[in-house]
């Protein structure tokens, strides 16, 4: 949705500040959880905002959180378009963020193979291949002196 152009990032930039100041101080809806705006995609158009955010909660929380952001989304888009200074400003879309969640999940497999790591090293029992003891010694006196009893026909 973003694209790489300068001024739509800034654009984007701005519209996180903004709609997470406004979310802070100014909206006072008793629905709002505790919100953080993680990210803002803008189109190349400037047309349409895509406000990323995530709320530290349950899943009721997460849905009056939803409700709570429909409901302040046209103040919300005036005040970014009055301190943007933009004559059409973008629309506004939240999206809950499904970064965290996903982190959470990597987490938690990452530990369940972490224990099953642990589980086959602790089952693990060191036996080689071959001999118990592969590397050639030195001889042992006595062995040479058999060879060279026999080696003097040369």
């Amino acid at each position: 949705m973003s694209s790489t152009n300068p001024r739509v990032r800034k654009i984007a930039d701005r519209i996180q500040v903004i709609v997470a100041e406004m979310l802070e101080r100014r909206i006072k809806d008793p629905r709002l959880g505790f919100v953080t705006v993680t990210d803002v995609r803008v189109t190349g158009d400037t047309q349409q905002a895509t406000v990323f955010y995530t709320v530290l909660g349950e899943e009721t929380d997460l849905t009056s959180t939803a409700a709570a952001l429909e409901s302040a989304k046209g103040l919300l888009r005036s005040e970014v378009a009055k301190q943007l200074g933009m004559r059409h400003a973008p629309s506004l879309a939240f999206v809950q963020d499904a970064l965290p969640e996903n982190a959470r999940h990597l987490d938690e497999v990452l530990a369940k193979a972490r224990a099953q790591d642990e589980a086959v090293a602790a089952a693990r029992v060191e036996t080689y291949a071959g001999e118990p003891d592969p590397y050639k010694k030195p001889r042992v006196a006595d062995e040479e002196s058999d060879e060279d009893a026999t080696d003097t026909g040369d």
